[in-house]
């Protein structure tokens, strides 16, 4: 069982999906959570894409608090491709997906305890990507790539992860016949996937894992697609 009596978590888009269950489970370990998301939430609701917005969160969470042990960075961005994005579309995904990320783990940068770390939801699609999902994937791509330059920024003062998570069905469904068996671990993924490494990334049990990427996706990126293979076929 993990230690984390009266941590401080905070954790963006921890209103819904991923992000709630990873609330859900630091509370359930003792945990304090702040969430903010833009849906309505037991302690801050607000747009992350708001700069006059991060800083208002930061300064409650530092008043209620004085200081925080887990920065959980996993508000989702906007998934648009490149025929229907606007520019501005783009900017607030990169805003939602990078530029908070990085601008929280800057405000919070002489609050971090003891032990402290900060881990980036990314996404199977930092490295793969289907048609028409520009925003979403530079988004992700970014904050993969901005996981590593913060580690060694931060090198001795906070450990700096990331998860990529692969098909995450955050209803809890169970699926059977194809969608299951297409992955290597013969099952589609859930929240929980996501959470217990979250909860581990955050443990002392990974004291010597910093700067890494650890994607969780049932093997799906490990596995080699090619039209009319093994029964695969490419449909337009």
């Amino acid at each position: 069982m993990y230690d984390f009596e009266n941590k401080v978590v905070v954790v963006t888009g921890g209103a819904q999906g991923i992000g709630k269950c990873i609330c859900e489970e630091f509370e359930k370990l003792g945990a304090k959570v702040c969430t903010i998301d833009l849906q309505e939430n037991n302690y801050f609701q607000g747009d992350v894409a708001d700069k006059e917005t991060l800083e208002k969160y930061v300064e409650k969470v530092i008043a209620d608090y004085g200081h925080i042990d887990f920065l959980i960075n996993n508000a989702k961005p906007l998934f648009k491709g490149i025929e229907t994005c606007t520019y501005e579309e783009f900017v607030y995904a990169l805003n939602v997906g990078v530029t908070s990320a990085f601008y929280l783990s800057k405000l919070f940068l002489n609050y971090f305890a003891e032990g402290a770390s900060i881990i980036n939801i990314s996404s199977s699609r930092d490295r793969m990507s289907h048609p028409q999902s520009e925003s979403y994937t530079a988004a992700k791509g970014g904050i993969h790539a901005l996981t590593h330059a913060l580690a060694v920024s931060l090198s001795g003062k906070v450990r700096v992860n990331s998860i990529s998570p692969g098909w995450i069905d955050t209803d809890y469904n169970v699926y059977e016949g194809p969608d299951a068996t297409q992955h290597p671990a013969g099952r589609v993924g859930n929240p929980l996937d996501i959470a217990n490494m979250v909860l581990f990334l955050c443990s002392d049990k990974s004291g010597f894992i910093t700067g890494e990427n650890i994607c969780i996706d049932g093997g799906m990126t490990r596995q080699m697609v090619y039209h009319d293979d093994h029964g695969w076929k490419l449909e337009k």
